[in-house]
């Protein structure tokens, strides 16, 4: 099974045993969590069901543990003026796994 998932303002193609990292969510690890579903459909693409505007919460998932990402520096630099500032940030996330779809 293939389902399209919407979390954290954005939106995700899954299937079943699946892990991926999405915005961080307000869920204890080991806790199970369900998502707004937009689409669920069959691997052939032979029976699909669309919501109008989604399906509810047909698809679960595990919370494996929270984190921070990667850190990406930001730069703010003016030319003839000496101005620099360098700034780090590091965006946190929840790692799941895709229990149950339908």
């Amino acid at each position: 099974m293939i389902s399209v998932i919407k979390t954290g303002g954005k939106q995700y193609k899954v299937n079943e045993k699946e892990t991926l990292k999405i915005e961080k969510l307000k869920v204890e690890e080991g806790k199970k969590v369900k998502f707004d579903t937009l689409l669920i459909s069959d691997e052939e693409g032979k029976k699909v069901e669309i919501g109008q505007p989604s399906l509810g919460e047909k698809v679960e998932g595990k919370v494996l543990e929270h984190g921070k990402g990667k850190k990406v520096t930001v730069v703010k630099y003016k030319n003839k003026i000496r101005y620099k500032r360098t700034i780090g940030h590091r965006q946190p996330y929840t790692k799941v796994e895709i229990t149950k779809i339908g």
